[in-house]
């Protein structure tokens, strides 16, 4: 079976790498370009929520179309806790997460019992169902999404800054990477990595299967909505667009190019993807061939994603 293991360097280069993001706000002011401290929590908040997809499919051998479901139910808990004036994230933020996560689990525990394509297809059609039921909800803005009147304050500091905004978006994701660091040596991430190698044989064993597959898949939900809570505050507003498809569709390209199964698989992929993007859109209108260009010179030479290459399983 094939399992995951960091490379002896990977925990250091990652500390590197926090350390220097925690200083990339006031490098960025003084180079009077404020406008990337933005850009830069977008893609930290959706690193996160790549790699609460790579949870469900690289650790647990979960393909779901319907992740983004998840995303906007989080993004849309924090929206109505701010309407109803639960302004702070240390209440918020455990709140969207506890939904997201109970919709995850309501999803998963029908949809586990189905494999392969008609796996793929019911997470696809709970998304949209829930898609629709947000479109349809008046109360909740309608298509037009629900707006935030303002960013949330994080134990009595407030997010209304963008530097401040990031340094929470950076503190969810080193925590989440660090939870899900510890998850995947622990007993519990052998046995998702197991089950997803051979279901049948830890079925023989004795191993609850389901059980497994179902906490793996409601984990993944959770700390998505922790991702769409945090992108709220980054764009004022809970839109139902955060449920389509093409949403899981987006996080599924992240975490096949940062590399499946690899613990910063996700958060790899975010970086490139969204880098790419922003690179390619000030350079030509025609950025969508550029970048697919590029996405297929990743493919080719990094099969297993870009991670892999600072990573590898034990076999």
């Amino acid at each position: 079976m094939a399992f995951y293991r960091p490379a002896s360097y990977q925990y250091p280069l990652a500390i590197a790498l926090l350390l220097a993001l925690l200083a990339l706000p006031p490098t960025l002011t003084a180079l009077g370009q404020e406008f990337y401290i933005g850009f830069a929590t977008r893609v930290l908040i959706l690193a996160l929520a790549a790699s609460s997809l790579n949870l469900v499919l690289g650790f647990g051998g979960m393909f779901s179309l319907g992740h983004a479901a998840f995303f906007g139910a989080g993004a849309y808990a924090a929206a109505i806790c701010m309407s109803s004036g639960i302004s702070d994230a240390l209440l918020a933020f455990p709140l969207a997460m506890a939904v997201a996560g109970l919709l995850a689990l309501g999803v998963g525990a029908i949809s586990l019992r189905t494999r392969g394509v008609y796996f793929i297809m019911i997470t696809l059609a709970f998304a949209q169902m829930a898609y629709y039921l947000f479109v349809s909800a008046r109360s909740w803005g309608g298509d037009d999404g629900l707006p935030l009147v303002g960013r949330m304050t994080l134990g009595g500091f407030s997010l209304a800054g963008d530097s401040a905004l990031f340094y929470a978006a950076l503190g969810c994701l080193a925590l989440v990477m660090l939870f899900l660091g510890r998850l995947a040596d622990a007993r519990f991430g052998r046995v998702i990595q197991a089950i997803r190698e051979n279901e049948t044989r830890m079925e023989a064993l004795g191993y609850p299967v389901f059980r497994y597959r179902l906490i793996c898949f409601a984990l993944g939900g959770a700390l998505a909505g922790l991702a769409g809570a945090l992108l709220a505050n980054l764009t004022g507003l809970a839109s139902p667009n955060l449920l389509q498809w093409t949403q899981s569709g987006t996080l599924l390209v992240m975490v096949i190019i940062g590399g499946v199964g690899y613990l910063y698989g996700g958060v790899v992929g975010a970086v490139v993807l969204l880098v790419l993007e922003e690179s390619l859109v000030g350079v030509t209108e025609h950025w969508h061939i550029a970048l697919g260009l590029l996405l297929l010179g990743i493919v080719l030479f990094a099969p297993k994603g870009v991670a892999a290459l600072f990573g590898k399983r034990h076999d």
